[in-house]
């Protein structure tokens, strides 16, 4: 991350990240087949301390609309520190593993997927909303608000406020069904 954010993604090569780590290139392909699964499982980690903030946030008395700013706030912490370009190239390296792994679902939607089930079972979100669809929606709006976000789109507003106020307003408006 550091060679990234002083050099930029598309300047960074593997054998900088190599030398930087002190590992020889056969083992970082043993791991990686391309700088890009680098970039991926950084990825990884940020969502997986969201998804830990959500988890924390429902084993208490809870908000949804609170729960999802906090997962977003978690995720734009993680994006402050690093350059847009690199925001950007995550958020297509995420597009990229999606489309080759059909059964690939993105890990944000599957804390969204957690964080609207366990609403609708305490009766916070009625049982007609479809989780897993508009958990999909969310992720979506997280992928295009932070290419917004890191665009610079949102002027000061924050990532979690704009985007935490879309995927609310999608949960609280998804229409009964007939």
């Amino acid at each position: 991350m550091a060679l990234w954010r002083a050099h930029g993604y598309a300047h960074t090569t593997v054998a900088d990240i190599c030398r930087a780590a002190g590992v020889s290139k056969a083992l970082f392909y043993f791991y990686f087949p391309r700088k890009e699964d680098v970039l991926f499982e950084v990825g990884v980690l940020s969502t997986d301390a969201a998804r830990s903030v959500a988890a924390d946030m429902l084993a208490q008395p809870y908000d949804v609309g609170a729960v999802i700013t906090a997962v977003l706030a978690s995720l734009e912490e993680t994006m402050r520190s690093s350059p847009p370009e690199l925001i950007i190239e995550a958020i297509l390296e995420g597009y990229r593993q999606a489309l080759a792994c059909h059964e690939h679902l993105e890990r944000t939607s599957v804390i969204f997927a957690e964080v609207f089930a366990r609403a609708q079972q305490d009766g916070k979100l009625g049982g007609h909303l479809d989780v897993a669809h508009v958990a999909t929606v969310a992720q979506s709006l997280v992928s295009e608000g932070a290419r917004h976000w890191a665009a610079g789109a949102y002027g000061d507003r924050s990532f979690a406020e704009v985007v935490g106020r879309d995927i609310t307003a999608l949960v609280n408006g998804y229409p009964r069904r007939p």
